[in-house]
């Protein structure tokens, strides 16, 4: 009688450890295929562990339909962005020729102050809508980084030749340091962030100069872009990288308040970080960290 009785247990143990097994193979391959987003329900039967089965299986399919969804919506977003671009393109075009035509006509002092306010109000609308899309795509993933190993160098150049005009114009001096370093970042995207520092340097300097200069550390490069301007309060500095935001000391001065939010968003999406030191009339420097090796970031390339 005992031995039956062991057969028994073992018997039924063993069937039980099939078909746990079994199902823990099942839904292992649920998820397998749910990862690959190839997943699709099954029959099953109507034990208790095929419920569960079939409750983790319309979960799965809940779960990829609601990715399709998200991928929809981006492609949503991703037209918008691309109408947007599009159909404000041409007017605003269109209202700075004819107000560059207007500016040529001979008018009252008053009509050319009119007028010069026109073509102001039209580049910063030109400026906020192309700002706009830029960040738009980066944080939809439409427009994704390209961070590969490359010396520095040229992005300062392309830098000076870009902003080099507009310092002088302005009585400034746009200094920038030779450098051998090399990192794993996007160059023009980055270009794009140390511009947005360039231009604000200038921007809110009256007299001095703006320095871009280039540090060597074991993980990471860092640029210093730094001004003689008027600085920034201690307990403001934690809000320039806020979208929009712009501190009542320089409400006065041009621009919208998002070059800052948009640079910051360019280097953490290669993998670095930035930081910022200033005192009120002493000027800033903003530091941008890059990561050197491209080990540091698996998505860099060669």
């Amino acid at each position: 009688m005992a031995p039956g009785c062991v057969l028994l247990t073992a018997a039924v143990v063993f069937v039980n450890y099939y078909r746990t097994k079994k199902t823990m193979d099942t839904i292992e391959q649920m998820l397998e295929a749910a990862a690959e987003g190839d997943y699709s329900e099954t029959d099953f039967d109507e034990t208790r562990l095929s419920a569960l089965e079939t409750k983790f299986a319309h979960y799965l399919s809940s779960s990829v339909t609601s990715v399709q969804n998200v991928a929809a919506e981006k492609d949503k977003i991703k037209t918008l962005i691309a109408d947007i671009s599009h159909q404000t393109k041409t007017p605003i075009a269109n209202l700075l020729l004819y107000s560059e035509l207007l500016a040529e006509e001979e008018m009252s002092r008053k009509m050319r102050g009119y007028v010069g306010t026109l073509q102001q109000q039209t580049k910063k609308l030109q400026f906020l809508i192309d700002s706009l899309v830029k960040l738009s795509r980066l944080e939809n993933g439409i427009l994704r980084l390209a961070p590969k190993q490359g010396p520095l160098q040229p992005v300062l150049d392309n830098i000076f030749a870009q902003y080099g005009s507009k310092a002088a114009q302005k009585g400034l001096e746009l200094r920038i340091s030779g450098t051998r370093s090399s990192a794993c970042f996007d160059p023009k995207w980055t270009m794009e962030a140390l511009g947005n520092l360039v231009d604000n340097g200038l921007k809110y300097t009256q007299d001095g100069s703006v320095t871009i200069t280039v540090s060597e550390y074991e993980m990471f490069v860092r640029i210093d872009v730094t001004d003689t301007g008027i600085g920034i309060e201690e307990g403001e500095q934690p809000k320039i990288f806020s979208r929009f935001y712009r501190s009542e000391t320089v409400r006065e001065e041009e621009g919208v308040g998002i070059g800052l939010y948009l640079a910051r968003e360019i280097i953490s999406g290669q993998g670095g970080y930035m930081k910022v030191a200033s005192q009120p009339g002493k000027g800033s420097s903003f530091s941008v960290f890059l990561p050197r090796q491209e080990g540091f970031l698996q998505n860099c390339q060669n």
